[in-house]
């Protein structure tokens, strides 16, 4: 086919052989399929962002660290460079992703570069060597769904293990290859430890891929990994090889309203006291109490 013209750069470097045909065309990227160095692989080209419809919620940018200040103050005051390194560090985000992923043994498609807004990578093919389909487009037997169910729940913990979430797993984001299922399109990766809605996105991710599997397997609804996963992840005893049972117990004991009144007029009252003495105030009576002291002391 006609070269695209994102990836005749990397065909003038010698990066690409050849371009065979486009795999698909998404919000976010089109991806090619392409000879490299003698393999098939795919090339996956980001739009830019006038082009994309995918918005970048903060909530998936946050806890995401900027090492450079003045780049971090330009990208917190939305200059046009600003703007511009914010798109960026988002394209960045999935190709450092799929390092750390692959790095901690997750079932993701191993990167080979990332050049001029075109990600290197490789290709994921079924049992016959064909394209590999998106889970949504295959039919399971229940067996099946047990067997990749677990898979990807031992995915999930050791992508968790790594710091990283995924934010928008399910069915559409899964890819059936010959040795299983593997995990795909990690742009809004989320940081574990530094984002305030990483547990919420965490169990929303499992509960997508459980009631995917449930449709083959329904005794899968009935299990709870993602809070059990979570649980273990909060405590600090989360582990790659960590064995999971899908219960997980969950806190029914009672709020005492009272004595949770009482805890929230207590730290009202520290901090109107320290509002007070910031401010040069005194409460009633001190004043009378040091002039006391002073005559007595004058007295002595």
């Amino acid at each position: 086919m006609k070269i695209p013209k994102r990836l005749q750069p990397l065909v003038d470097d010698g990066l690409i052989d050849e371009v065979e045909s486009q795999l698909m065309s998404g919000k976010e990227a089109q991806v090619f399929v392409v000879r490299s160095h003698g393999e098939r692989r795919c090339a996956k080209v980001f739009k830019e962002a006038k082009q994309r419809s995918f918005k970048q919620a903060v909530q998936y940018q946050e806890g995401r660290r900027e090492r450079n200040s003045r780049r971090s103050r330009a990208m917190a005051k939305k200059t046009r460079y600003g703007q511009k390194e914010q798109e960026q560090a988002w394209l960045n985000a999935e190709v450092d992703a799929l390092y750390r992923l692959a790095a901690a043994d997750v079932r993701v498609p191993k990167p080979y570069g990332f050049i001029d807004g075109v990600l290197l990578m490789e290709m994921i093919s079924d049992a016959e060597g064909l394209t590999a389909p998106r889970l949504d487009d295959v039919t399971l037997s229940a067996e099946e769904a047990r067997e990749y169910y677990a898979k990807i729940l031992a995915d999930v913990v050791k992508m968790l293990c790594a710091g990283l979430i995924h934010g928008d797993l399910s069915e559409f984001n899964v890819l059936l290859a010959a040795d299983g299922p593997v995990i795909i399109d990690l742009p809004q990766a989320v940081d574990a430890a530094g984002n305030n809605s990483a547990e919420w996105m965490f169990e929303r991710d499992v509960d997508n891929m459980r009631r995917y599997f449930g449709r083959f397997a329904p005794e899968l609804l009935a299990t709870d990994y993602g809070k059990e996963i979570w649980a273990l992840y909060e405590a600090g005893d989360l582990h790659p090889d960590s064995q999971l049972t899908g219960c997980f117990e969950h806190d029914t004991s009672t709020v005492d309203v009272d004595e949770l009144m009482t805890v929230i007029d207590d730290v009202r009252e520290e901090e109107a006291e320290r509002r007070a003495a910031l401010s040069g105030d005194r409460e009633p009576g001190v004043e009378e109490a040091a002039a006391d002291w002073r005559a007595a002391h004058d007295e002595r």
